[in-house]
């Protein structure tokens, strides 16, 4: 299977290091030899050293520095963001970050529309630290802390293609975006900036893989919306890139749809099925989903009403009887796709 970590330094996981190699395993590199593939003073480095504590992990001997593959990796990130015009003092902040492990959430905070992981896969949401699942989950993560697009961009889209949307979602994005909001939380609401420029990579990834496609049968269509109030629309945008990618004909509104206009739209098109996102239980309105099934359209005698799915964790413990409340993403489209085909 194609490895898709990315480490801090932008080289591929398992691959090796491109120079020097031998000298890396054999104990690791003197200053001096870092000094030269970085194209930096060793005094910067020994400065780095003592003022931010980039220095090795391990000392030859107890005395001379000896760095390792992981300390040559910061350093290569230290030199990057430096000379993108980070003050040092930052740039070492986010290098240290960076090399810290991510922690997942526990099975009851997984993300929306995200169903257990398979038996032999990985344990996505189980508590483990990130670099206990994929390794494509630690380069996603690692590549948003350091705000890299390019990296980013490349490891959404080829975890995409590798694994399919659903797989890819439920196992490697979503631990990633939980991973990151946990950092996010622990640190003081530091972060916001990467919880933002990750959601959006993301977005844009599952738009670039789901192309737009023919307009299918009247009758056939799905509306996706989030309920007033709610602006989360990650998992939307996931559901409604599978359901693209199948062939089915989806009109997505996105966040907050006012009531009246969620209305107008489903008076319009006639839909056969309505998904109503709600991430928390404050903006998951059960009577606005029973109203929303009522709904009536068609002629005289052949009256059809929509039916309508509670998708999103809000739900939970809501009075939505006779509403289908698919627990995962996988399962969301198997029961769209049955309904559609009837």
């Amino acid at each position: 299977m194609r490895r898709l970590c990315v480490v801090c330094c932008g080289v591929a996981s398992g691959s090796g290091w491109e120079e020097g190699g031998d000298a890396l395993r054999d104990g690791g590199l003197t200053t001096g030899e870092v000094a030269r593939r970085l194209g930096v003073a060793p005094t910067t480095i020994r400065s780095w050293d003592r003022r931010y504590g980039l220095g090795p992990r391990t000392r030859a001997d107890g005395r001379h520095r000896r760095w390792t593959a992981i300390d040559l990796a910061r350093l290569r990130s230290m030199c990057a963001l430096t000379g993108a015009g980070l003050p040092p003092a930052e740039a070492a902040r986010l290098v240290l970050e960076d090399s810290k492990p991510l922690v997942l959430p526990s099975q009851s905070e997984t993300h929306p529309i995200s169903p257990p992981a398979a038996s032999g896969r990985s344990r996505a949401g189980s508590g483990l630290r990130l670099g206990g699942v994929r390794q494509e989950c630690k380069g996603m993560a690692r590549a948003a802390l350091r705000l890299d697009t390019a990296a980013l961009d490349e490891l959404l889209g080829a975890a995409i293609r590798e694994y399919g949307l659903v797989d890819a979602w439920t196992e490697l994005i979503m631990p990633t975006l939980q991973a990151v909001g946990r950092k996010w939380e622990a640190s003081g609401d530091r972060y916001v900036e990467v919880e933002h420029f990750l959601s959006w990579h993301v977005s844009g990834a599952l738009r670039r893989h789901a192309p737009p496609t023919a307009p299918g049968p009247r009758g056939a269509t799905t509306i996706l919306a989030c309920v007033p109030g709610e602006n989360h629309t990650l998992a939307l945008e996931a559901l409604t890139a599978v359901l693209t990618e199948r062939g089915l004909l989806v009109r997505m509104f996105g966040a907050a749809l006012p009531v009246e206009s969620l209305v107008a739209a489903v008076r319009r098109t006639g839909p056969v099925a309505v998904g109503l996102w709600a991430q928390s239980r404050s903006t998951a309105s059960a009577p606005l989903a029973r109203h929303v099934a009522a709904i009536e359209w068609g002629a005289r005698g052949a009256r059809m009403k929509p039916v309508v799915f509670a998708l999103g964790p809000g739900w939970a413990g809501q009075s939505s009887r006779g509403l289908p409340h698919p627990p995962g993403l996988a399962e969301a489209v198997r029961a769209l796709e049955s309904l559609v085909a009837r």
